[in-house]
């Protein structure tokens, strides 16, 4: 039996990464060595996973421990994108118990148009190597008969080529450090109610329903990157976060309700290899939630965390009638956090994408962070006559435009999404002090 490279989940360094992103629908080739394992810890995709820790990503990390494994049925197919085109000479496949005993193994330099360079009959699983000669970035194995009355099952699936390897580079070791979190926060204050929406109705002052805006206070239906970052005017507690989020109102009767406090805004890892998240791209923005969502779309959307929630009272899919006095609304809703690469926006915020069983999709194939709002309004007692000015309560959502300083924003993710921590305003762990900060308590960068 081959001995397969190891290379743990948290395997790939950051920089790679931001190489690999900008290469990632590039399609051009590299030169290295001949057998150069290519596929570890690359983009996959799958036809069926038959559980969240059998999804096809379990195939190419290097754990001969873990695998994919497809639902019970014999049209099955498994997809790796090596992020740009490679000469390929050998494809190894490492079958649990599972295998397929008809497949095919194809190439593909877009996705669309497949050349099959092995076409197997007969197959027995164990461990099985193909020499192939193809030019590609895409490889897919396409069962179409069961060797048992399971699924497919695959330790390893190796793709091999000319062409730089990602490095098994580890993360930092912090001794005595466990990872529990990924993320930093944003806090930022009301700032201003308008009918403004400079995402969907952008130059079209008073068009939209009343939103609740907080981050830039310069927010309104002109706003752009640049008018954004020229305003040093912000809500929140970093000056540096220039960026800008607002929502639909809450009426209490005919009145808008104003948070009164500091509101948060989590910047999290939404994949499982926290090192792979990547900073916003620079005037990035999108919606998140749906407006015309009902209320199983809202309850069961990729999304919602724990719905509405007062007191004791969590995971409510419409606002409550009753909150006990003392107690604040609020509500809790998770952004897609995987980008196509190539937009800063799209119609229908098309350019992002939530991740499937743990990584990024392979059309939104770069993982940013995960947004994660947590809104609260001064109300309780009697809550029936609250509403949203966008429509039944389930119509919860929220826009953002990122116009954050380049270089805080990198070191912030580096040091707290990417190093493992639970970070406060200032990139401080309060739980790792010696782990340091991003900034000082004035807010300015810390050399690093």
């Amino acid at each position: 039996m081959r001995s397969p490279v190891r290379r743990t989940l948290a395997g790939a360094a950051v920089g790679s990464l931001v190489a690999a992103a900008a290469v990632v629908a590039a399609g051009t080739g590299a030169s290295a060595e001949p057998g150069t394992l290519l596929s570890q810890g690359a983009l996959t995709a799958a036809s069926s996973s038959e559980a969240d820790n059998l999804g096809p990503r379990f195939a190419v990390d290097g754990d001969p421990g873990t695998r994919w494994a497809s639902d019970p049925s014999d049209d099955e197919w498994l997809r790796v994108d090596l992020g740009a085109s490679y000469a390929l000479d050998r494809i190894d496949l490492d079958w649990e118990a599972a295998y397929a005993s008809v497949f095919t193994l194809q190439v593909s330099q877009d996705g669309t148009t497949w050349t099959t360079v092995a076409d197997v009959t007969g197959g027995t699983g164990g461990d099985q190597s193909y020499d192939i000669a193809a030019d590609g970035r895409y490889v897919q194995l396409v069962g179409s008969e069961r060797g048992t009355g399971y699924g497919y099952s695959l330790w390893e699936f190796q793709v091999f080529g000319d062409g730089e390897p990602v490095g098994p580079t580890d993360p930092p070791e912090f001794p005595g450090d466990e990872v529990t979190h990924h993320e930093f926060q944003a806090n930022c204050t009301f700032s201003h109610f308008g009918h403004d929406d400079p995402i969907v109705f952008p130059g079209e002052p008073g068009r939209s329903h009343l939103h609740t805006f907080i981050g830039n206070r310069s927010t309104d239906a002109f706003s752009t990157l640049e008018t954004l970052t020229a305003n040093p005017e912000t809500s929140c507690t970093v000056p540096h976060d220039r960026s800008a989020y607002w929502f639909p109102t809450l009426m209490k009767g005919s009145d808008p309700v104003a948070p009164d406090i500091a509101l948060t805004v989590y910047y999290k890892s939404g994949i499982d290899d926290y090192t792979r998240v990547v900073p916003f791209p620079e005037g990035l923005k999108f919606v998140a939630g749906d407006p015309t969502a009902t209320l199983e779309e809202f309850r069961d959307g990729p999304g919602a965390v724990e719905g509405w929630e007062c007191g004791d009272s969590s995971n409510n899919w419409q606002i409550p009638d009753y909150c006990a006095p003392g107690t604040e609304l609020n509500i809790r809703y998770q952004a897609p956090s995987c980008w196509d690469g190539e937009r800063l926006f799209a119609p229908g915020s098309e350019h992002m994408a939530y991740p499937v069983a743990g990584q990024c999709p392979l059309s939104h194939p770069v993982a940013v962070p995960m947004l994660e709002f947590k809104i609260a309004w001064p109300v309780d007692g009697d809550m029936t006559d609250l509403a949203l000015v966008s429509g039944p309560d389930q119509s919860w959502h929220y826009d953002f435009v990122n116009a954050w300083d380049p270089e805080v924003l990198r070191r912030l993710v580096e040091h707290c999404i990417n190093g493992g921590l639970q970070c406060d305003p200032r990139g401080y762990d309060l739980y790792k002090p010696h782990r340091g900060a991003v900034m000082d308590e004035d807010y300015e960068l810390i050399e690093p």
